[in-house]
């Protein structure tokens, strides 16, 4: 009987820590990037965390926008359809055939299965296909010499319509965007990189938050050290981080879409560990959080 008082005392515990954090963010927009690899994990239950998670914030007033990737499924199914699978500079080369491939994958498969793991949790998602919303520019990239690289079909978003999204939020439901964008000059379909997505939502829109889940605690000052976490890091400390080599890889794109999120209004950018159960929450709703928060404060 008191170990099922003490439970009990700890769980309400938490719910009045969280108590003025509902209260604060109650109409405030929230922008997640679900990564594509939370769909490719074997494990149902932690897709089913996340979803859960993400319904919670919208059931207590949150405005969650949802923008996810999709890296893996793409590849898999250019494979199945005999298509070479390239990266240059760790983008995807995306000719027309790939593209039609992406399109589908991201805009139908990848987007159809968070709808319905968040139908799953009694919540109300509406589906997006990234190219009813971003516009973009072809992307190059380059290499040591500063050659560029045409990559084909890749794009770099220039136009975010904030008013499709924020009409979806009215109607009390979490839009869920893939990122597919029509390019400015062509109208053609283009594959673009969804870290840089999510931040360019989240500016469109002057999101009070941007959430990325990741596979990593955070950012840590050594890789191989997660008691080297850092917290909380200010905006300006970005540039000197990044030429001590702590940011870099995989997390340049994600740091660099969201120093220019948060230059656009945003106010605070998080990088959390999607892998530990209901992050999303402790992140949010306790004092301490778990992550990484990116600030101008």
């Amino acid at each position: 009987m008191e170990a099922h008082i003490e439970s009990s005392s700890k769980k309400a515990g938490v719910l009045i820590e969280a108590l003025p954090y509902i209260k604060k963010f109650q109409g405030q927009t929230f922008v997640v990037k679900y990564g594509g690899a939370f769909m490719d994990d074997p494990d149902p239950e932690l897709r089913k965390r996340v979803a859960q998670d993400i319904s919670l914030l919208a059931a207590v007033g949150i405005n969650v926008v949802v923008v996810h990737g999709g890296g893996k499924a793409i590849s898999r199914a250019m494979a199945n359809s005999g298509l070479n699978v390239e990266f240059k500079n760790g983008m995807r080369v995306t000719d027309d055939a790939a593209v039609k491939i992406v399109e589908n994958v991201l805009n139908k498969e990848v987007n159809g299965e968070i709808c319905e793991l968040l139908k799953s949790c009694h919540s109300s998602p509406f589906s997006i296909a990234g190219n009813k919303v971003f516009k973009c520019r072809k992307h190059f990239s380059h290499d040591a010499d500063g050659n560029e690289i045409d990559l084909g079909y890749v794009g770099q978003i220039s136009e975010v319509d904030a008013d499709i999204i924020n009409g979806i939020l009215l109607q009390g439901k979490i839009p869920v965007i893939s990122p597919i964008a029509i390019g400015e000059s062509d109208n053609h379909a283009y594959n673009t990189n969804a870290d840089v997505a999510a931040a360019a939502v989240a500016a469109a829109l002057k999101a009070r938050r941007l959430v990325f889940l990741c596979d990593i605690a955070g950012l840590l000052r050594n890789p191989k050290d997660p008691s080297t976490l850092i917290s909380t890091l200010h905006v300006d400390e970005v540039e000197d981080l990044k030429k001590q080599g702590i940011i870099g890889g995989g997390m340049l794109p994600k740091v660099d879409s969201s120093v220019a999120a948060i230059k656009a209004g945003v106010r605070r950018v998080h990088f959390i560990d999607g892998y530990m159960p209901h992050s999303l929450l402790l992140e949010i709703f306790t004092d301490k959080g778990i992550g990484t928060e990116i600030t101008t404060h």
